[in-house]
């Protein structure tokens, strides 16, 4: 009877010790797919198109006798948004389509374009495409009506070199439709664009160039 007695507890012993094992494995993995799926859900959020069309890129270089200024098209792009929070984007830029918009004179003007589009410049025959992809968007407290409401971080790629890049942003959510205004300055010489450089060449005088330029962007997105 005694060792009769001994089985049986060893059994129910076995038994309770497996259903505990499985209760806390099915309560643990339940734990972790909801947090992976509330993360994914505050990562990403949803998608939204940005519309071409409807979206501009402008850009502007100085220099010690002046400035240009000039445009690039979108080639692609998204915007992030859970809730009415920007979480996130990707813009695809065309950098072969790089145009100036100041000089009036077509031989003037395309002399300047051939300029920057060679690899003295952004190489685009090389590097047909540049990328800005958000990694951080922080709403700023109190930002008044039209004024920048983001804090945006990300990293901004040309000619296959990547920096992180850091702006205020004006962003809006309405509905279906996400606009976004933002103005970038981005330091050329980061991305091995040396020419006309004052940090890199002695000497330049008039000819000097900025070492930093502004990206300005205009967006409309959509679901």
């Amino acid at each position: 009877m005694k060792r009769t007695a001994i089985y049986a507890s060893f059994a129910a012993a076995l038994l309770f010790t497996a259903c505990s094992s499985e209760t806390t494995e099915t309560a643990e993995t339940t734990e972790t797919v909801a947090t992976t799926d509330a993360a994914t859900t505050t990562a990403e959020g949803e998608i939204y198109e940005v519309v071409a069309q409807e979206s501009k890129v402008n850009w502007n270089g100085k220099k010690v006798t002046g400035e240009h200024s000039g445009t690039i098209a979108l080639q692609d792009g998204e915007l992030k948004v859970a809730g009415d929070q920007l979480t996130g984007g990707t813009l695809v830029i065309d950098m072969t389509s790089l145009a100036n918009t100041d000089l009036t004179n077509p031989e003037d003007n395309g002399k300047l374009v051939g300029h920057l589009k060679s690899d003295d410049f952004f190489g685009v025959e090389k590097h047909p495409t540049a990328t800005f992809e958000i990694t951080n968007a922080s709403p700023i407290a109190g930002a008044a009506a039209g004024q920048p409401n983001y804090n945006v971080e990300g990293n901004l790629t040309i000619k296959d070199k990547t920096n992180p890049v850091t702006f205020p942003a004006t962003v809006n959510v309405t509905g279906d439709v996400v606009t976004a205004q933002a103005d970038v300055q981005v330091d050329r010489t980061k991305y091995d664009i040396r020419y006309g450089s004052n940090s890199f060449f002695d000497d330049l005088g008039d000819k000097a160039i900025n070492d930093e330029f502004t990206v300005s962007f205009d967006l409309t997105a959509q679901k």
